[in-house]
């Protein structure tokens, strides 16, 4: 159903250096990184779709983050989401909601909730029991 997701940044190298770590504990790929577009991608080793991207936003202007939106990244485990939660932290990232069962949205739900540096909300969470 999703074919990627574009998150604009206005820094790229430093955005670059904040998701590398987190697409890595992830198990995501970095499918290329262009200094040049400022841009990068990452997607799932078996699939070649969605891809995860960042960049310069397409219209030229300032990154902002969208009121409301957010992208939810599946983690293998709860202990993963534990471990990209505390490099985004260390990263600069801004806390929305720590590591831990959201039992509202179903009983095995483990998500971690965090701003990036251009205020883009992302989550990271897990659907496996403990």
């Amino acid at each position: 159903m999703i074919s990627h997701i574009y998150l604009g940044v206005a820094d790229f190298e430093r955005s670059l250096a904040f998701y590398m770590p987190l697409m890595a504990e992830l198990g995501l790929l970095q499918k290329f990184s262009d200094p040049v577009k400022a841009w990068a991608a990452w997607v799932a080793p078996d699939a070649p779709r969605p891809l995860f991207l960042i960049g310069k936003p397409y219209d030229g202007g300032p990154a902002a983050p969208g009121n409301g939106q957010m992208v939810a990244l599946l983690a293998a485990s709860r202990a993963s989401v534990d471990r990209a939660y505390a490099m985004a932290m260390a990263q600069g990232g801004q806390c929305e909601g720590a590591p831990g069962l959201r039992p509202h949205y179903h009983p095995d739900y483990y998500g971690a909730y965090f701003r990036d540096l251009d205020r883009n909300k992302i989550c990271i969470c897990c659907h496996q029991p403990a």
